[in-house]
């Protein structure tokens, strides 16, 4: 048996131990957790170091088509 945790699973394990033990102090939680509510550390907590490049080269190679042909 593996008892090492993620730290995603150690954030699930603890939002959920959160929500048994006051359930109405979440709601506001699950009103802020929308589409357009998250900043970058969530972002970026989510996709791993390889999502994160593969982000950032398509950034740049879709800055550079913009420059060759509209600047």
């Amino acid at each position: 048996m593996n008892l090492k945790e993620t730290p995603r699973e150690k954030r699930e394990r603890l939002r959920q131990n959160e929500s048994r033990n006051n359930p109405t102090g979440s709601l506001r939680d699950g009103f802020d957790s929308g589409a357009g509510n998250g900043n970058l550390t969530d972002i970026a907590g989510d996709m791993g170091w390889k999502g994160i490049g593969l982000l950032v080269i398509v950034l740049g190679v879709g800055y550079t088509i913009y420059q060759v042909f509209f600047g």
